[in-house]
């Protein structure tokens, strides 16, 4: 680099938060041209930003070792400290951070430009006071100017990390430490921007920019951000103050922890630091480190490390003989073998090397490959290999690498699936490919290539942004606590068509009717607070939606099995109240949706009387017979056995087997027997019945109030319209049975259409014709044989055999049926138990009984049946079709 004797050199030292990037810029963009060295690449593209800002992106130039913009006539240059050209004039050079020259790993490089980079006019080194005592040794012709710092920076001491003050930034290590602690804060916080050097300069700048607009008010970072990134943080809190170094883990220096903690605060507004944990955790600070740190009083650096940074290229043992040069200055001690050199003496060993590498140029050229950096960081044999590999595409042939080769490669990567850490790697080895593009004699076409790597890390870059935004950041978290110990009902409260509920445009769940549930998405320790979000913005909403309900129209509400299949009531397709046992069938009490609890006790009553109001009138449209019997039960005017028929066929539903309600029958005159036939009750020969009550709303409400009653689910209802069935599944046919069919033969009739049959028969054999399964009457119905003959035996007949030359079949006495179950049929075919068959129907609750069979119907040689009889029915319902 060129040097001048005559060329002013100033020292700006001083703690962080003193202005001295910002002077040099300053300084810089007063030139002609100038050049500023970086230790970060991050810090040089922020630096880049603000002063193209400034001079206008045709002026200015970034030069990094993956990362080249420079325009024909940029005359102001950023870069890196690796990459700051050695071969420029420039009226201006600055290097920043230069008390790095004391890292073990990087020192040298630093130390390099200390000495060498001057400007033609002015020539500026920024830097911590550490190095004072250095740069008066080493660069005696420069003026140094302490800067104190702008605002105060005191220790707050060790908080948990869920009591973190906001605009906070918390220092880890390591990735895993990273990645821990930003997930901890989006379970306490609502989430975390996460800044570290692997990031690439795209997706560091869309993390700090959630931070900086206050999307998350935490900041989750390694220590790169201890150099001099731009940020507005008020408190640094360290995770724990040890790292690796490379070689070992060990507490950080006092230098470093200063230069960390320091971030804190931003102009003349004050900053504070602090650690995550109690005394003796891995983070606590000792009084003596507080003190040091608070009055910025560090002990001074005694030494840098150095490396010949102009080594001579005419021979490879020449030049590997420089590099491990000691310096002849105290104040500097040789650097410890770098990356680069181990890989070039390891390559030296190689005959084909030396081979190649005889002249300057192939030397300098294998110089340059070993300078590769190590960017996946996979061990120093895998990095040997690619650098071999790369020194025998430029030492061969034309000097290229294959653009095929490069190109696969990059393909490769190309990928945005993943994890985060599959990201992180992805863009690192891409980032290690944008080095090799921007080697100015490597590709045959490195603008192209330049471009390719550029656009792909970019595709990284913001895949790793999102991934990253998912994994630590909750927005909806972040909003719901964004103003605790406010007036948090405040903000905005939307629910879209569809029931979706957003605070502040942040959906936290949805609203189906009164009931609120969570975001499915909304992670498990997430979950109560977003409730309690919603008990605290919906109160109001709800109040709205229940005048909406008591102000419905009657066809908004519906009756229908709700949850666990139990009875309930539901508002435009919601369940707001369930159905239990009341003091009767007909009046079952109605318990409100425990989503409608929170609403008031005046809201809650008026919502139960709107229901018990539509529950009325639907059951005077539906089941107003059954209404009526309950009402006859109790009506003193009504004589007394007729109550108590009508109080048990009532409490079974309207519908029940003749056998159960014999007793009740059997008291009843002439008179009360007609009393009931007025009130639309079929008496028959095998259920007590009204018709009304099996249509299917009929039916649909006699299941919810039993069922209500029982406390049992509500079983699946027969089709509309439906008058035989043929089922399989259990609760199917339970459900048929209760909805008033009877089951023949494997086949369920409807009740009514099973007394038309038994009527039928009774027509048909009184005139001394045959009544078969063949019957029109049957084969329209679909009864099979096996039902027809089934359904026979329990309207009470029995069969002869057409030899006895009388019809096919005549009643049953009494005691011939009981006699007929016990023994075989006529003809020999041994019959079916009754008490076999209809077992089941008796465990189903709708099955009759063993009873005596009826006698035999009214005709020309057999007297009538008495009104006990249970053949009184049938003879009712032939008196009346006759």
């Amino acid at each position: 680099m060129a040097q001048f004797a005559r060329s002013a050199v100033t020292a700006v030292l001083g703690p962080t938060n003193t202005g001295k990037t910002h002077l040099a810029v300053e300084r810089l963009c007063g030139h002609s041209s100038g050049m500023m060295g970086f230790p970060l690449r991050l810090l040089a593209r922020e630096v880049y930003d603000r002063v193209v800002t400034i001079k206008g992106r045709e002026s200015v130039a970034l030069i990094t070792g993956e990362e080249k913009i420079c325009p024909p006539k940029a005359r102001y240059f950023l870069c890196t400290a690796e990459s700051m050209p050695t071969d420029g004039d420039f009226a201006f050079v600055a290097l920043d951070e230069a008390q790095l020259g004391a890292d073990p790993e990087r020192g040298h490089v630093f130390t390099d430009r200390l000495l060498r980079a001057r400007g033609r006019e002015e020539t500026m080194i920024l830097g911590s006071a550490i190095i004072a005592p250095l740069v008066r040794k080493l660069v005696p012709e420069a003026e140094i100017i302490g800067r104190p710092r702008f605002s105060t920076l005191s220790y707050a001491g060790a908080k948990k990390l869920s009591r973190l003050p906001k605009r906070s930034a918390i220092v880890a290590f390591s990735a895993e430490e990273v990645y821990a602690v930003a997930e901890m804060l989006r379970r306490f916080r609502g989430g975390a921007a996460v800044v570290m050097g692997a990031l690439s300069p795209s997706t560091r700048n869309a993390q700090v920019k959630m931070f900086m607009e206050g999307q998350v008010d935490y900041l989750v970072a390694t220590d790169a951000i201890g150099m001099g990134l731009n940020l507005d943080v008020s408190h640094v809190a360290f995770a724990v103050l040890r790292k690796f170094d490379g070689h070992r883990t060990r507490r950080l220096s006092i230098t470093e922890m200063a230069q960390i903690a320091g971030r804190a605060g931003r102009h003349h507004r004050d900053g504070t630091f602090g650690s995550l944990g109690g005394e003796g955790s891995d983070a606590a600070f000792t009084p003596e480190e507080i003190e040091a740190i608070e009055a910025h009083r560090f002990p001074p650096l005694d030494m840098l490390y150095w490396r010949d940074g102009a080594p001579r290229c005419d021979t490879l043992d020449g030049l590997i003989a420089d590099l491990e040069a000691r310096p002849e200055a105290p104040q500097l001690r040789a650097a410890h073998e770098a990356v680069d050199l181990a890989v070039l003496k390891r390559m030296a060993d190689d005959p084909l090397v030396r081979e190649r590498a005889r002249n300057r140029q192939q030397v300098a050229r294998l110089w340059s490959a070993c300078g590769l950096p190590d960017f996946q960081k996979l061990g120093s044999d895998h990095h040997a290999r690619m650098v071999a590999r790369l020194w025998r595409f430029l030492s061969e042939g034309k000097g290229y690498i294959p653009r095929d080769w490069f190109a696969q490669h990059l393909a490769r990567l190309d990928s945005v699936v993943g994890d985060i850490d599959t990201l992180s790697g992805r863009i690192a080895a891409v980032r290690t490919w944008a080095y090799i593009a921007h080697r100015p004699d490597w590709l045959e076409h490195p603008a192209e290539m330049a471009e390719r790597t550029r656009a792909l890390e970019e595709k990284l870059s913001d895949a790793l942004h999102a991934a990253l935004r998912q994994r630590f950041v909750d927005r909806r978290t972040a909003v719901l606590l964004r103003d605790i110990g406010q007036n948090i009902t405040q903000l905005p409260v939307t629910i879209d068509g569809n029931g979706a509920v957003s605070v502040d445009g942040e959906s936290i769940g949805r609203l189906d009717g009164f009931r609120f549930s969570v975001d499915p998405d909304a992670r498990g320790g997430d979950r109560r607070m977003l409730l309690a979000a919603a008990e605290k913005r919906l109160g109001a909403i709800l109040r709205v939606k229940a005048d909406e309900l008591l102000a419905a129209e009657d066809a908004a509400f519906l009756l229908a099995p709700g949850a666990a299949e139990a009875p309930a009531l539901f508002w435009n397709g919601t369940a707001i109240a369930t159905l239990h046992a009341g003091p009767t069938l007909t009046a079952p009490e109605i318990r409100l949706d425990r989503a409608l609890q929170g609403l008031g006790q005046d809201i809650q009553k008026r919502v139960s009387e709107r229901l018990s109001a539509w529950m009325a009138a639907q059951q005077e449209r539906h089941i107003l017979p059954l209404v009526r019997m309950a009402a006859a039960a109790i009506d003193p005017e009504t004589p007394a056995v007729v109550r108590g028929f009508f109080a048990q066929l009532a409490d079974a539903g309207g519908i029940s087997a003749r056998i159960d309600l014999d007793p009740a029958l059997a008291p009843l005159d002439k008179t009360e027997r007609y009393r009931i036939r007025r009130a639309g009750i079929t008496i028959g020969v095998l259920d007590i019945f009204h018709p009304g009550l099996l249509k299917p709303g009929a039916a649909l409400w006699r299941m919810a109030l039993g069922c209500a009653r029982r406390g049992t689910p509500m079983l699946p209802l027969p089709a509309a319209g439906a008058t035989l069935l043929v089922i399989d599944d259990a609760q199917a046919q339970a459900g048929a049975r209760q909805s008033g069919f009877r089951d023949f033969g494997g086949q369920h009739v409807r009740i009514d259409m099973a007394e038309r049959m038994a009527c039928a028969a009774h027509e048909t054999i009184a005139k001394g014709e045959p009544f078969v399964a063949a019957d029109p009457r049957i084969v329209s119905l679909g009864l099979h044989e096996p039902g027809f003959l089934d359904l026979m035996r329990e309207a009470g007949f029995r069969a002869v055999d057409a030899a006895e030359g009388g019809p096919n079949w005549v009643f049953r006495g009494r005691q011939k049926a009981r006699a007929h179950q016990q023994g075989p049929r006529a003809g020999g075919k041994a019959e079916r138990s009754r008490t076999d068959r209809k077992s089941a129907d008796r465990k189903g609750g709708t099955g009759a009984p063993d009873a005596a069979a009826p006698p035999s119907p009214p005709s020309a040689s057999a007297p009538s049946p008495s009104a006990a009889s249970p053949f009184a029915g049938l003879a009712d319902l032939l008196g009346r079709n006759g």
